[in-house]
């Protein structure tokens, strides 16, 4: 099944770190970014679990949960920890799931396309494909990223499409290419310049199509 944007992120329930987790009752009201990784004790992924752990106080200003998936088992996760921790100097104290099932990798789709191969399989074929999911508080899917496996993801990048995410939420705004958090937004053409102008304040109006308006963060 191929998740889409506003999709209703799939519910389970699943071993972690830190203990059972129904994911939707995990969520709560909060939004969540669930991230996979191909394998536990890979050079690539942690250099990635370390960048998160470094993000930490970032993601919770951002009301912001974060998890981790990799197909081995949680005994393994916390060895693994321990590693991170030593490369990042600080603790990963998100949870990670065990899913030496293969239960979250097919129902977020994060298995590489070769993963049904009748014989021959490797390590690598049941491994996921760096995938992440960004969903929010009604648990729709909002983002999906997904990159090969020798492809390390920039998280600066990953929290700067979180924040343009939490600017534009109910509103008729978009974010411009290379936008970051306090530049202005684009106003939606929903909206007149009036309406725009009494909404968000006086407008830079670059084209006719084109309007740009100082926005804060909900």
């Amino acid at each position: 099944m191929t998740l889409r944007i506003n999709d209703i992120a799939p519910n389970f329930t699943a071993n972690t770190t830190s203990g059972m987790v129904s994911f939707h009752e995990w969520i709560g009201d909060s939004y969540a970014i669930l991230f996979s990784h191909p394998k536990d004790f890979t050079p690539v992924c942690t250099t990635e679990f370390s960048a998160v752990a470094k993000l930490a106080q970032e993601f919770t200003k951002r009301n912001t949960k974060v998890i981790g998936v990799s197909v081995d088992s949680v005994d393994d996760h916390q060895k693994w920890k321990k590693d991170i921790e030593l490369f990042s100097g600080v603790p990963a104290d998100f949870p990670i799931i065990d899913d030496m099932s293969l239960q979250v990798a097919k129902l977020y789709d994060m298995l590489p396309a070769d993963a049904y191969l009748p014989d021959g399989r490797t390590p690598a074929h049941s491994a996921t494909v760096r995938t992440v999911f960004i969903i929010g508080p009604d648990k729709k899917i909002r983002l999906t990223l997904s990159y090969p496996m020798s492809v390390g993801r920039n998280f600066a990048e990953i929290l700067r499409a979180l924040d343009a995410i939490q600017v534009t939420e109910g509103q008729p705004l978009a974010t411009p290419a290379n936008w970051i958090l306090g530049q202005d937004v684009i106003v939606a053409l929903t909206l007149t310049n009036e309406q725009a102008e009494e909404k968000y304040g006086a407008l830079d109006i670059k084209l006719p199509y084109l309007r740009y308006a100082k926005a804060t963060k909900k």
